[in-house]
């Protein structure tokens, strides 16, 4: 692909070195001269000193002949003005990097219509979510999030003695927008219809909005028994803590931040509506005994310095929390500590590099449609939008003939996104997210062609 990258710092790099190791054609653009001169020598690539908001300069970078721009600089507000000033001169697709605060504004204001971006994203908050899941299912069976993060993905195995097990699905009187889209059963994967039943042992995978999973995942695990509150300790009140508690605390998680700043303190505090925020210092051993961070289900510490957070992390383990996060800026640091979680004691790294990597990966691709999320047993959540006309097109659900095989579990329209039901219309521009079985994923792909 033909790629135009504006920002050279710590994620632009990390990135710009994955895109050009894939055989990319990258040309990319950088305000400081000697991040220029440096680069210049290090990267197979062109590189351009000069101001990503500027007409100028990226008429200099040909961004009309792109396939993908990406404003990635540490400045919300100029990444806004160089994704929509490439969208005017002809890129194909844009994506900017934005503060934690303009994606929480989206709900009030269509920011991406407004600039004419398609996506934006945080950092912070891509690592928050990466974090969260680790909270959300703490033995590691998959829980990931779609349309934006307002549909959450997650897998359940199911023990004996259930009172779902050997019920037609119509009869479990599922909550409305909830859909099971696979059952894994031993070596065999495969949607299930309203007549199929559930077994012991099978590995089944959830689509709904994360809240209502919360409250239904136990029917799955322990029969309808609530689980209780976990017990959640942040270090560090920054945009990754403050991302990770707001995430948190609409759940079943009982939240407190440590935070060491008094004044970020207040303002967390006035912020966040069921967290307790606590100035502390978690780099004390007796803050942390103190505060009872011992008998913790999980220690989080998400502050800027990955020192800091990794020996908090053995600090808390020591003394006795269950589950320790890190959140570690290095990608290749955090790569150590996950391969070597079990000597080190360290549940997961997360970094905000590789985190936001991953987000951007499906959006390298001329492909009409995107892998999303890969599922044991060959099955994919593919991301497609609608085409202006096609056989999909303003049709409902229930008129289309989709393929055995497949099922939509997510359907984005303008700002709102909902798991369909067979009444809702596929309009054009929507996009919209399907579970889709490796023999079903050519058919699905092709009607959805214009």
């Amino acid at each position: 692909m033909n790629i135009v990258i504006v920002g050279l710092g710590e994620v632009g790099r990390h990135l710009a070195g994955n895109l050009i190791s894939q055989g990319h054609d990258l040309r990319l653009i950088e305000s400081s001269e000697a991040r220029v001169d440096e680069l210049d020598e290090r990267m197979d690539a062109r590189v351009i000193c000069g101001d990503g908001s500027s007409v100028m300069t990226l008429a200099d970078a040909r961004v009309a002949e792109a396939d993908l721009f990406l404003a990635l600089s540490g400045d919300s507000d100029a990444n806004l003005m160089a994704a929509s000033l490439a969208k005017a001169l002809g890129v194909k697709r844009t994506i900017a990097r934005v503060h934690p605060r303009v994606q929480q504004e989206e709900w009030l204001f269509d920011y991406r219509q407004h600039f004419g971006i398609d996506y934006l994203f945080s950092t912070q908050r891509l690592a928050a979510v990466e974090l969260a899941k680790h909270v959300r299912n703490p033995e590691s069976l998959l829980v990931e999030e779609i349309a934006r993060g307002r549909i959450e993905v997650q897998q359940v195995a199911l023990p004996d003695g259930l009172p779902v097990l050997g019920k037609p699905l119509r009869e479990l009187r599922l909550p409305p927008r909830v859909r099971i889209g696979s059952v894994q059963r031993g070596e065999r994967l495969f949607v299930p219809t309203a007549s199929d039943v559930l077994e012991a042992g099978d590995l089944i995978t959830l689509f709904g909005e994360p809240l209502v999973l919360a409250e239904l995942a136990p029917r799955f695990r322990t029969g309808g028994e609530s689980e209780r509150e976990a017990s959640v300790v942040i270090f560090g009140g920054g945009e990754y803590g403050f991302s990770l508690a707001q995430m948190l605390e609409g759940g079943r998680q009982r939240v407190r931040v440590l935070e060491r700043n008094p004044k970020l303190c207040r303002r967390l505090s006035e912020t966040l509506q069921r967290t307790a925020v606590i100035q502390g210092d978690a780099t004390s051993v007796e803050q942390l005994k103190e505060e009872q961070v011992g008998e913790a289900d999980f220690f989080i510490a998400a502050t800027e310095d990955d020192e800091d957070n990794v020996m908090t992390c053995l600090q808390a383990k020591n003394l006795g929390t269950r589950y320790c996060l890190a959140l570690v800026h290095r990608a290749d640091y955090a790569d150590v500590i996950s391969r070597d979680s079990q000597q080190l004691r360290i549940r997961a790294a997360v970094s905000p590099r590789e985190a936001a990597l991953r987000d951007l990966q499906r959006y390298i691709t001329k492909e009409r449609s995107n892998t999303v999320l890969k599922l044991s047993g060959g099955a994919e959540v593919l991301e497609a939008v609608i085409p202006a006309s096609g056989k999909a097109t303003g049709r409902k659900v229930s008129e289309i003939q989709w393929p055995e095989g497949s099922v939509l579990v997510a359907q984005l329209h303008g700002s709102s996104a909902l798991v369909p039901g067979a009444d809702d219309e596929l309009a054009a521009g929507d996009t919209i997210y399907a579970l889709v079985s490796a023999e079903a994923r050519r058919a699905f792909v092709r009607l959805l062609q214009a």
